[in-house]
Formats: C-alpha cells, structure tokens, sequence
C-alpha cells in the first residue's frame, strides 16, 4: 500500500484513539471527522502545528494496539466545542492498512522504536518524520 503523498512539504502524524471512543471503522463510516477531546498540552500543541494537507496514522490504542490506517488533515486548529480553551481539527479518511502495524514491530524496528508513540506511549498527536513515514509504508 502506498501511503506516499505528493506535497513533500506536508506534515506527519500518529493519533492515537481508543476504538470503543471511535474507531476507524466508525472513519471509515463517517468519511471525515472533529478530532477532538484531546486534553494534553503537548498533544494540543501538536494540533496546533498541523496544517491542512498533513497526512496521519490513526493508531488504536487498545488490544490489540496497532495502526489500521491513514487519514488527512482538511481544517486546522480551531476550539473544540466541548472546551474551547483547547482544540481539535478535521480529518478525512484515507485508506486502511492492508496489514495493521502493530506495537510490537515498531518497538523491535531499529528505527521505528524511537518515534513518540513507543517513547511517550500516552501521547494522543503525535508527530513523525518523512523516513518514519515511508518505513511504515513499506512495512
């Protein structure tokens, strides 16, 4: 599957959510969404770095934990309804992975192991480099 975008200039990302919240089954069945309710600073500065075109990992959190897809950033930060001192932005859904990637293989990939998801496994936005990107594409 070619996860590959033609703006170089975009940016990447793995959020993460917990399917029982909202899978990406229920992307798959909306189209695009709000991401919203993330309430870490960290992650919300993330948000706040996204651009619209930034292409995403959707990573789901529980058993079993893996990244089952992509999606795309179509609106940028803006307040979340729910508690506008933090944020949220839209997303559209991309394609989903042939093969889920799951936690185990990017922990024991060489290089894969020190992206933000393994190393601060409770961050919800997080980003990833190019190279992480097409590594993950080819795996």
């Amino acid at each position: 599957m070619s996860l590959c975008s033609s703006d170089f200039n975009n940016m990447y990302w793995i959020l993460k959510t917990e399917p029982s919240a909202y899978s990406y089954a229920d992307l798959e069945r909306d189209g695009q969404t709000r991401w919203d309710g993330v309430r870490n600073y960290q992650a919300r500065n993330n948000l706040k770095t996204m651009k619209k075109g930034d292409q995403c990992l959707i990573y789901e959190s529980v058993d079993p934990k893996e990244l089952v897809g992509t999606a795309q950033i179509t609106r940028e930060a803006y307040p979340d309804p729910k508690d506008p001192a933090w944020v949220c932005v839209d997303l559209k859904v991309g394609k989903r992975l042939q093969t889920p990637i799951n936690l185990g293989q990017l922990k024991n990939h060489p290089i894969l192991r020190d992206i933000s998801l393994v190393k601060q496994s409770r961050l919800s936005v997080s980003p990833i480099g190019r190279q992480e990107w097409d590594i993950i594409a080819a795996l």
